[in-house]
């Protein structure tokens, strides 16, 4: 008997041998067929050659970065040209990750599971085969889980002012959501749905540019203005690490610690919004700035569906203010447009 059919007899169906995926460069991501469940663990082992420019070659761990090609942007863009990569869902939240040869998954939120390359429009031929195995799954039906999970109220937020503050005073972007958890917890969740800390002014941003260029990664970050809330700075501010192929163009927010709590738990309020362009500044002695979409509400859900990505999100809900900000101008004089309901996020607690 074969060894493939005595397999077949005494595993189950999801821990046998998977037939080989071919991955090309031919589409951006290859559909591998499979469904994979919170809980599952999988192992990807992969192998093939890439013929890339130069005549040069890689495997599926990529070609490490040179300066040639610090400026480019790849979908995972701290691995090489040519790396396998993955993700697992389609939507513009699911981040992409390194597989290279090897990578074992505990996957925290299921869906399809889709492989592709790590390039942009180099002109790269070859194929990679990859091997996915279940070494566990998880449950099919999965029971909802249950939390004992403190409540925010209209009261707490009618307690936080609607709008953010700039240097001068002025009012400019709505607060727009809030988050329920300890600030380790918070910050990792962000982390893990792909946000990144970004610089607080030009010097840094320069310093740390130079930094990254002389370990040959590309630069992602960029600096953000700073806002006030509750009488100081933000404490926080984050942008989506989907590198930024148009200077002018990024998911952001902004994070303030309230000075109040939820039933003993900290609680967070942010400002998202998303810019799009650059547009005139109407402050006296300003020049350009960035505009940002007019219908702020489209950066609100980009944060949900973000964090809900990482599995640590409860639960989530929306509380409509007592006065609610549904039509205003930012403090650089652009108009934007909101429902006015301020997303409440709870985060799994912690054990």
């Amino acid at each position: 008997m074969r060894l493939a059919a005595f397999l077949s007899l005494i595993l189950p169906a999801w821990a046998q041998p998977q037939s080989p995926i071919k991955i090309t460069t031919s589409q951006a991501w290859t559909d591998t067929g499979i469904e994979v469940r919170a809980g599952d663990s999988i192992v990807i082992t992969a192998d093939g050659t890439l013929q890339l420019p130069q005549g040069k070659s890689c495997g599926p761990d990529g070609q490490p970065r040179g300066f040639r090609d610090l400026l480019k942007i790849y979908p995972v863009n701290e691995s090489g040209l040519g790396a396998l990569i993955g993700r697992i869902g389609s939507t513009d939240v699911a981040l992409p990750f390194v597989v290279g040869a090897r990578k074992e998954i505990q996957v925290r939120r299921g869906g399809h599971l889709f492989l592709g390359v790590n390039f942009t429009s180099e002109a790269i031929d070859g194929e990679y085969s990859a091997t996915v195995e279940f070494t566990k799954r998880g449950p099919e039906n999965p029971a909802p889980m249950t939390y004992k999970l403190p409540r925010v109220t209209r009261d707490m937020i009618d307690g936080i002012p609607r709008r953010v503050m700039d240097s001068d005073g002025d009012p400019g972007d709505n607060t727009n959501f809030v988050i329920v958890g300890p600030e380790q917890n918070v910050v990792e969740t962000f982390k893990s749905a792909g946000w990144v800390q970004v610089n607080k002014d030009t010097r840094d941003a320069l310093l740390n540019g130079l930094i990254e260029t002389l370990k040959k990664q590309s630069y992602v970050e960029m600096p953000m203005s700073v806002l006030t809330l509750f009488g100081r700075p933000q404490d926080y501010g984050l942008a989506h690490a989907e590198p930024i192929s148009v200077v002018a163009q990024r998911h952001h927010l902004r994070l303030w610690k309230a000075p109040f709590k939820v039933e003993g738990q900290e609680l967070w309020v942010g400002a998202a919004t998303h810019d799009i362009g650059f547009d005139r500044d109407n402050r006296p002695g300003k020049k350009i700035t960035h505009k940002i979409h007019p219908d702020v509400d489209l950066e609100r859900e980009f944060v949900e569906r973000s964090l809900e990505e990482t599995g640590s999100v409860a639960k989530t809900d929306y509380i409509t203010p007592t006065d609610p900000s549904k039509e205003a101008r930012t403090a650089t004089g652009a108009s934007f447009h909101s429902d006015g309901r301020v997303l409440v996020i709870y985060l799994v607690p912690q054990s």
